[in-house]
């Protein structure tokens, strides 16, 4: 997986069930040049971690748009279970209609090809960060029990875009506003010289 890191994404064709609730096909390539995306593969439907994390990225899906970043959540089911979970209630264990098309990996060809595939049967919980050329800038993989930080999520997408923006590097703990780093053995050092206790 760690491969991938500033290569193309895996380009795909899949099945969705879209934020009104009907089926479309979405293909990868169709946001290049145009959006970044944000591709989180989830275990499966009907679970319990899941429905969390989901309703997290629904919830902050403006923040996501104020970036323009496509969210896409994909797992090893149908887009009839797709749909079924949608249509059932968050008092059921469902997620009702969130803000964010879900994809099918029904064949689990994408989650191969993007190294998440956790003993032949579901997706780790990996999210990538793909820059509007198609590149992946950022992945992070999560065991199953352990839910992400949709705000970290939000985080690194500032600091892939102010990099790409302004040519600088971004130090650990950086967030929007903060002084990144001029790339040069200067700009290391009079970044430290103020910051090095605050780390």
């Amino acid at each position: 997986m760690n491969n991938l890191i500033q290569k193309q994404a895996p380009e795909f064709e899949t099945d969705a069930v879209m934020e009104n609730g009907e089926f479309a096909t979405i293909r990868l390539s169709s946001f290049k040049n145009k959006k970044y995306v944000c591709l989180f593969f989830y275990p499966l439907d009907f679970t319990f971690v899941c429905p969390s994390e989901i309703l997290s990225f629904s919830n902050k899906i403006k923040k996501f748009e104020e970036r323009n970043v496509q969210v896409l959540g994909i797992s090893v089911d149908s887009k009839f279970s797709h749909l079924a979970w949608r249509n059932t209630s968050i008092a059921n264990g469902g997620i009702e209609m969130i803000n964010f098309p879900l994809l099918s990996d029904i064949t689990k060809k994408i989650s191969k090809d993007y190294g998440v595939l956790f003993d032949n049967s579901v997706a780790l919980r990996g999210t990538f960060l793909i820059n509007k050329s198609g590149v992946i800038k950022h992945i992070t993989l999560n065991d199953l029990a352990i839910g992400r930080n949709v705000d970290e999520v939000l985080r690194v997408i500032d600091a892939m875009q102010h990099a790409e923006k302004n040519g600088e590097v971004c130090p650990a703990g950086w967030k929007n506003g903060d002084e990144a780093i001029v790339p040069t053995a200067s700009g290391i050092a009079s970044y430290l010289v103020t910051h090095a206790n605050k780390l």
